[in-house]
């Protein structure tokens, strides 16, 4: 109950914003296609060793496109594992690849020609462990920033870095009556902790094009 009240929250919000996001009266005539941003993600790698003192990696790249000023359609894709413990009895290995895909909406309606976005979005996900598929959704709120512009590009290219915190609420269920053996893993990559609902933040750099 808990989680599908918070789901009705959340989707209430992002119509919100999506209809925000999405009044074009201040927009001016540009190109739908405005460039795309690779980047790496610093912030997951350094908060995922660090709570996890070291037993715990999260590597993550992540490209978006840029939209008709308000629209940054994103992937994201990733490895994660390491050392993870359930009490003082169960120690296992846990590892897998991950993706995650969803759109970001552009906020800044005033100037939205800038190259600085204020972001809101949503972002659908799935973790691959050995024998293991978990599924998850994700609101997102953050920014990217343009810190170096190149000034050959015609869509506002250069360095590009940003923060993005993450509300993730897991979709996967498990069935009761299992024994330790058939458990799923407590680490998810990509989400973490197993649990109904987890949080994350993201630091990344990157350079759009």
């Amino acid at each position: 109950m808990k989680r599908k009240r918070l789901c009705n929250i959340v989707l209430v919000l992002l119509v919100c914003a999506a209809a925000y996001a999405a009044d074009t009266t201040t927009v001016a005539k540009q190109p739908i296609y405005q460039g795309v941003t690779l980047k790496f993600d610093i912030g997951a790698a350094a908060l995922e060793a660090g709570l996890s003192k070291g037993r715990l990696q999260q590597y993550e790249l992540a490209a978006n496109v840029r939209l008709a000023q308000r629209f940054y359609p994103t992937l994201e894709a990733g490895f994660g594992g390491g050392k993870a413990e359930q009490g003082d009895t169960i120690h296992y290995h846990a590892y897998g690849g991950y993706f995650r895909a969803g759109c970001d909406f552009n906020l800044l309606r005033r100037h939205p020609e800038s190259p600085h976005a204020l972001l809101v979005g949503v972002r659908l996900g799935s973790a691959f462990q050995p024998k293991r598929a978990d599924c998850w959704g994700e609101v997102v709120l953050g920014c990217q920033v343009q810190v170096w512009e190149d000034k050959r590009s015609k869509v506002q290219g250069g360095l590009y870095m940003g923060w993005m915190g993450r509300l993730k609420i897991l979709f996967t269920r498990e069935a009761e009556g299992l024994t330790a053996a058939e458990m799923a893993p407590i680490y998810i990559p990509g989400f973490g902790r197993r649990g109904e609902i987890g949080w994350g933040l993201s630091y990344h750099i990157g350079y759009k094009f």
